[in-house]
């Protein structure tokens, strides 16, 4: 059973904790939070060995009643693959702590490319993964923009990807950011920063992209326009869509219009938390004129990268191939509609 730890407990770290959990080939061997919340008691009420991520505040758990079982230190020294899911920049800051006990580390989106030797999708370069010491999983638009790419690319080739992202204001519980009353180019340069982290799983990829955000919690919504080099017809990319496993194509019968619909599907499916993992493309916006496809997808910022840490964990960790794991993953989660 490979052995991992998860510094950071939080959106994004409570989700991989439950996902590795899921796995037949894995254990996690502990949390880190840096402060007692109800998320440490939440992690502590599932069972996982609870770590204080800054040595400093240990204290403050044991004053609070809450259980711990050490430092983040030792957590890093007895696991063989690290997960860090710190807000942004705190990933770069703790790479010299992984860097001390020479254990590898994954990251998220909202760390620099430059931090790491690969930045990883599974659908699209599982394998460029293998052996590294430190590896970005790639941030929630990009890991959607990704698994659209890869099977267009592969099927019909791609001369070039436009992609209007409408962007939430904030996660559900990010009060900071709220309350807003506004629709915001973010930013108002062009491209976005979404194009060119695509080009890091897609260096020879010509996309350009820009962003808006307003004043939502729940989902992403990318307007998407591909010009392909081969002959497409919409039945032939919704076929081909269809056949991706981390594809879910709304259907028009399923009377869905937007991210409030396609929450309460995920609830009424009994998703954990309500979430989609999968990119959700409405089948009847695949249209295709002239050799341009065009469409329009949901991204569920708070899961869709989870299954991509739990490949990540493997490829890093040399356990599987890029198609038993993403098998196993998705089995071990109930993806799929």
């Amino acid at each position: 059973m490979l052995q991992v730890g998860i510094n950071g407990y939080g959106t994004i770290g409570k989700r991989v904790a439950d996902a590795v959990r899921a796995q037949p080939d894995m254990e996690v061997a502990g949390v880190a939070k840096t402060r007692p919340n109800f998320e440490a008691e939440a992690a502590v009420r599932k069972g996982y060995p609870l770590y204080a991520a800054v040595e400093e505040r240990a204290d403050r758990f044991d004053a609070a009643g809450i259980e711990r079982a050490g430092i983040v230190d030792e957590l890093v020294e007895r696991v063989e693959v690290m997960v860090d899911a710190t807000p942004s920049g705190i990933g770069a800051q703790n790479k010299s702590l992984y860097e001390e006990h020479g254990t590898p580390a994954l990251y998220q989106g909202g760390e620099d490319a430059d931090l790491v030797d690969v930045s990883f999708n599974a659908r699209a370069n599982f394998t460029e993964a293998g052996g590294a010491e430190h590896v970005r999983v790639v941030s929630c638009n990009t890991t959607g923009l990704s698994r659209l790419v890869a099977p267009l690319e592969e099927a019909y080739g791609i001369e070039k990807v436009r992609a209007t992202l409408v962007r939430r204001g904030g996660d559900p519980a990010q009060s900071s950011r709220g309350p807003i009353n506004d629709v915001l180019p973010d930013p108002r340069t062009i491209p976005s920063h979404h194009g060119p982290d695509v080009q890091t799983i897609f260096p020879g990829l010509a996309i350009d992209t820009l962003g808006l955000k307003v004043p939502a919690t729940l989902m992403h919504t990318h307007a998407v326009n591909v010009s392909l080099d081969g002959a497409a017809t919409a039945t032939e990319v919704r076929e081909l869509l269809a056949d991706e496993s981390r594809v879910f194509l709304v259907e028009e019968g399923m009377a869905i219009d937007g991210a409030g619909g396609l929450k309460e599907f995920a609830l009424d499916a009994d998703r954990p938390r309500g979430d989609l993992w999968e990119n959700c493309i409405w089948s009847e916006s695949i249209t295709v004129e002239d050799g341009d496809l065009y469409l329009f997808q949901a991204i569920h910022q708070e899961s869709d990268v989870v299954p991509e840490n739990v490949d990540a964990i493997r490829a890093v960790a040399g356990t599987a191939d890029a198609a038993e794991s993403i098998a196993t993953t998705n089995e071990a989660l109930g993806m799929g509609f």
